[in-house]
């Protein structure tokens, strides 16, 4: 590791790989609502988040953890849990008042028709404008889980009525 006057040593969390400031910085300039999506390996976060100078402020939030409590029955890491979640998401920022966020995935690795666009999937047929690709979406029978098994599209139908009728 190099020494002297003239080093520097970046700070803790782009040392870790956990934040490229660069990015972040390009995301708070806009002065847009991010829509804040983190995955592990077992849940899926979402929050929308408004930048002000005293701190984050959370607007709304939603994840797979709310769908245990509304009845879901399988994982909460796979792509139809996902959507819902964002789906869950989006009618809460629109009951919040947002109507427009910018995705901030962090770093995360992005791969076309995965989990991460399967939420963002579900925040845009919630009514929410969140700008995107062409063609990044999982296909509809991805969304409905008929990959996984065949009775989950109807658990995503019926789950997915429960919330419009919050």
């Amino acid at each position: 590791m190099a020494t002297g006057p003239r080093y520097k040593v970046p700070f803790r969390r782009r040392r870790e790989g956990r934040t490229n400031y660069y990015i972040r910085r390009r995301l708070l300039a806009s002065h847009e609502v991010r829509a804040v999506l983190r995955r592990s390996n077992k849940n899926v976060n979402i929050q929308f988040v408004e930048f002000g100078m005293e701190g984050d402020k959370i607007l709304a939030t939603a994840g797979t953890r709310d769908l245990k409590d509304m009845g879901w029955e399988y994982s909460c890491s796979s792509i139809p849990a996902a959507y819902l979640a964002g789906y869950l998401a989006g009618k809460r920022a629109l009951a919040a008042g947002i109507e427009y966020a910018v995705l901030d995935i962090g770093m995360q690795v992005p791969k076309k028709g995965g989990v991460l666009f399967a939420a963002l999937a579900g925040m845009c047929d919630a009514g929410l404008e969140v700008p995107h690709g062409e063609g990044v979406r999982p296909s509809d029978e991805r969304l409905m889980g008929n990959h996984i098994d065949e009775k989950m599209e109807a658990a995503v139908s019926s789950l997915k009525e429960k919330m419009e009728a919050e």
